[in-house]
């Protein structure tokens, strides 16, 4: 059975079904088409023959910075669920936000063929020069890659950041701090800048120098905890606070805690859902980021590279939502 025999039933060219098993973007009745006559037929594509015209293997690789969080988790599921149903699988590769790890794994991504690799970056210098070079889609997802021009997949960060601060200085808050993420990450500076500029609009005479509400914590539990301490600690303690993400807002609300403090109270806005159960949303903005969408966008974005997209890089950037 050939694709020359589907493209028949179906009445598409061969060239629309190859895109379909490649996981190409096609029109949602070419596609239905092509799937309807593929089934009707019992075809299968020849992985093997693939690997041979394309010298690559039908398999993704996904490298994420912490596989711990949720966060990723869910990220890492919207892509799963995409390349599966373009016919391929997906090798999860955890960094621990570790730039020679990461290029590790770049390295075992080229020795394998993988077809593609989803990336999110460890840190702003993140290398994918060599599967660049090897002609290998690349897609960066969360974090942008700014000094390559391949496809990326963002939410508006920085947006999400002015919003959250703009939430709690709406609800009465006045001394407004931000714990954000590791200062060589993109998201973690844009987050930090979208707060910057709220804080800057509502700051009062008395309000001081902004820099001693900001905290950069390692986006993990133990960085989020430390950094509320030291917050609360200051001569003028915050009242509030923006946190980057969901494992450094666990550990700002034990801090929180100790302190014998807590939402409503204490105003929070958290970027993602708390990982812990225990915690709740009572009294907390969490700012949505669409994780799974993050996901299967960028997921299509590489396996319309693979098949055959050669147009410029482009970047999608979702929307982030806040809600209490």
């Amino acid at each position: 059975m050939t694709i020359y025999e589907v493209a028949a039933r179906a009445g598409v060219s061969p060239a629309t079904v190859s895109r379909v098993m490649n996981g190409a973007r096609v029109s949602p009745e070419s596609e239905r088409l092509v799937r309807a006559a593929a089934a009707e037929l019992a075809f299968t594509p020849n992985r093997t023959a693939r690997r041979l015209r394309g010298q690559h293997s039908a398999v993704i690789g996904l490298i994420i910075p912490d596989i711990e969080n949720p966060f990723f988790t869910a990220l890492a599921r919207g892509v799963e669920n995409r390349a599966r149903a373009a016919g391929y699988s997906v090798v999860l590769c955890n960094t621990d936000e570790d730039p020679d790890r990461e290029a590790t794994y770049i390295d075992i991504a080229l020795a394998e063929h993988m077809a593609g690799v989803i990336l999110a970056p460890a840190d702003d210098a993140s290398d994918v020069s060599r599967l660049v070079a090897h002609r290998r889609p690349v897609v960066a997802v969360d974090r942008s890659l700014a000094r390559a021009d391949v496809d990326a997949v963002t939410v508006d960060n920085r947006a999400g950041g002015r919003s959250a601060a703009e939430s709690l200085f709406a609800a009465g808050f006045t001394r407004v701090a931000c714990i954000t993420g590791p200062s060589s990450v993109e998201t973690a500076q844009l987050r930090m800048a979208g707060w910057r500029q709220a804080a800057a609009r509502h700051a009062g005479p008395g309000a001081g120098d902004l820099e001693e509400l900001l905290r950069y914590a390692d986006y993990r539990v133990d960085g989020g905890r430390q950094a509320m301490a030291d917050l609360l600690a200051l001569p003028r303690p915050p009242d509030a606070a923006v946190v980057a993400n969901n494992l450094m807002a666990a550990g700002a609300l034990d801090a929180l805690h100790d302190a014998g403090l807590a939402p409503p109270g204490f105003g929070l806005a958290v970027f993602g859902d708390l990982p812990f159960a225990s915690f709740g949303r009572r009294g907390i903005r969490v700012v949505d980021v669409p994780a799974r969408e993050l996901g299967e966008a960028a997921a299509n974005l590489l396996l319309e590279r693979i098949g055959g997209d050669a147009g410029p890089a482009k970047t999608v950037v979702l929307r982030t939502r806040e809600h209490p």
